[in-house]
């Protein structure tokens, strides 16, 4: 049996969840929710439908040491819930900027998760960035709320290839700053 790799990536825990660092055993549920068409259309990267390996390579990349993006499972456990709820991530843009997306599995719609990984997460600056970014499809006004209620600041409009969709989509674009001491 071959041990998984410990990544140098932070647990952030919420009163609800815990955001901890994907696992190989992560696979069978991430691949069965991001196969839900309406998780991957209002994503710009995930496919639909799911190529065969994808999942594991995602995973693959996540536990690099080289890693340019950090994603957390959003693990529901400690409240009686699935194991991996949705994934959240931030992928570096430079040494203090990050751009956070985020995506839930549809039977946890509607349940505060998004908002509360999103302002545990923010709460925790595990990368101490300065700026995070992130950006949500124009028809994915759910999501703009999350990031309004968690602080982030609307600055403008662009556009976005969604591969589920093969189309361009108009989105809203979000900042966050934070005071970094020393």
């Amino acid at each position: 049996m071959k041990l998984e790799q410990i990544t140098n990536q932070p647990f952030v825990t919420t009163d609800r969840f815990d955001l901890r660092p994907l696992r190989r055993s992560d696979a069978g549920l991430v691949e069965f929710y991001t196969k839900d068409e309406r998780v991957a259309r209002m994503t710009p990267a995930i496919p639909h439908p799911m190529p065969a390996g994808a999942t594991e390579a995602m995973i693959a990349r996540a536990l690099s040491p080289e890693r340019e993006q950090d994603i957390w499972a959003i693990d529901g456990v400690k409240s009686g819930l699935s194991e991996v709820l949705g994934l959240l991530s931030l992928d570096r843009l430079s040494k203090n900027q990050s751009e956070l997306s985020y995506w839930v599995a549809p039977a946890f719609w509607n349940k505060g998760v998004a908002s509360e990984v999103t302002a545990g997460l923010l709460a925790a600056n595990p990368l101490q960035n300065e700026t995070i970014f992130a950006a949500v499809f124009q028809d994915n006004p759910a999501s703009a709320r999350v990031l309004t209620n968690c602080g982030f600041a609307y600055i403008g409009d662009a556009e976005a290839f969604c591969v589920a969709r093969n189309a361009t989509v108009a989105t809203w674009t979000y900042l966050k700053t934070f005071q970094i001491n020393g």
